[in-house]
């Protein structure tokens, strides 16, 4: 299957082609996001209901993770 090469906090993970970037996130040994205590979060519903998958896509912030495939060459922030 056909991979590519994205970043995720400046890491390089290579995923195949249909990977959703939570999944590339995980792939990369990083949360999604951190709680307003600090804890690391990762997806939770993986249908884009509950919102623990938000991360900065591409420059644009609060994206859910858990919906939106990986691209070559994106870059994603969970560190925002």
């Amino acid at each position: 299957m056909p991979s590519m090469t994205l970043t995720v906090n400046g890491v390089a993970v290579e995923v195949e082609t249909g990977t959703t970037v939570a999944v590339a996130a995980i792939l990369a040994g990083q949360p999604c996001r951190l709680s307003v205590g600090g804890a690391p979060r990762g997806p939770l519903c993986g249908m884009g209901i509950c919102f623990e998958c938000r991360m900065t896509i591409n420059g644009k912030a609060h994206c859910r993770s858990c919906q939106i495939l990986c691209e070559p060459g994106m870059d994603v922030r969970t560190d925002d």
